[in-house]
């Protein structure tokens, strides 16, 4: 039910934009987000979009990557700016129908999940 597109190889500083479409309405998801992982680290959270607007960045992206929805075209958006080697990563997206909505929310506790778009900044 969601498909990310948008990765590929970039140079530090760079920029890509991640897109992640939807097989349902995005206007209506209580939660979608952006995770990313790391060779040989975790997977972690990086932004995530409440259905009443409310935005949350893990700190090491703030000021550098922005979350946003196209409700029209059920589309979700990652647009990365200034990207360093450390933003090296397999991007997902994922989406949820109830309850707490954070970049610091787990993995698991989405109800949806994509398969992936690989970035690499060097």
């Amino acid at each position: 039910q969601l498909v990310e597109s948008g990765g590929g190889s970039v140079q530090p500083g760079g920029s890509l934009r991640l897109s992640c479409a939807a097989s349902g309405p995005t206007h209506s998801r209580h939660c979608m987000g952006w995770f990313r992982q790391a060779p040989g680290k975790e997977r972690e959270g990086v932004a995530s979009i409440r259905v009443d607007g409310n935005i949350r960045y893990v700190d090491s992206v703030k000021g550098r990557f922005t979350i946003s929805k196209d409700n029209a075209e059920n589309t979700l958006y990652l647009q990365m700016n200034s990207l360093t080697p450390e933003d090296t990563a397999m991007y997902y997206c994922a989406a949820k129908d109830y309850g707490f909505c954070s970049d610091s929310v787990g993995w698991a506790d989405y109800h949806y999940r994509g398969q992936g778009t690989q970035v690499t900044v060097s």
